[in-house]
């Protein structure tokens, strides 16, 4: 079986080319067959207003994709730039391995993969930033 397979939680609700899907009472599988088929769980959504770092602002970009609020032309190259600009500050091996599967998936316009290799630096970010303030 090739495709995309969502584990999703009793009730879990998930955007699939704009439409919002609810799981019923049990765990489930599904396996989404179609190329290119837009997805998001929303419980991963970010909300506008938690946008404010800037490994968040990159996803929440890749997630209006997703979700069909916005263009991947029109925002291949803002994506593109903020990754750069992520590459930038965090130059460990794991953040740039992360970084490039990022980029690799927005310029083949998988940009649910590059979510979810942006979403894996959100926990490096928060501790940056938690140390900072120390």
């Amino acid at each position: 079986m090739s495709g995309l397979v969502l584990k999703l939680g009793p009730h879990e609700r998930v955007l699939i080319n704009g439409a919002v899907i609810e799981n019923g009472e049990r765990r489930s599988r599904l396996a989404i067959m179609t190329p290119n088929a837009n997805i998001l769980r929303l419980r991963d959504a970010i909300h506008p207003e938690e946008a404010n770092t800037p490994v968040r602002r990159v996803c929440y970009v890749a997630q209006l994709v997703l979700s069909g609020d916005a263009d991947s032309g029109d925002t291949r190259m803002q994506l593109l730039r903020g990754i750069e600009q992520l590459s930038q500050v965090l130059t460990d091996h794991d953040s740039r391995t992360l970084l490039a599967a990022a980029s690799k998936a927005v310029l083949e316009d998988q940009h649910y993969q590059a979510l979810k290799a942006l979403r894996s630096l959100l926990p490096r970010e928060e501790r940056l930033f938690a140390a900072g303030r120390a």
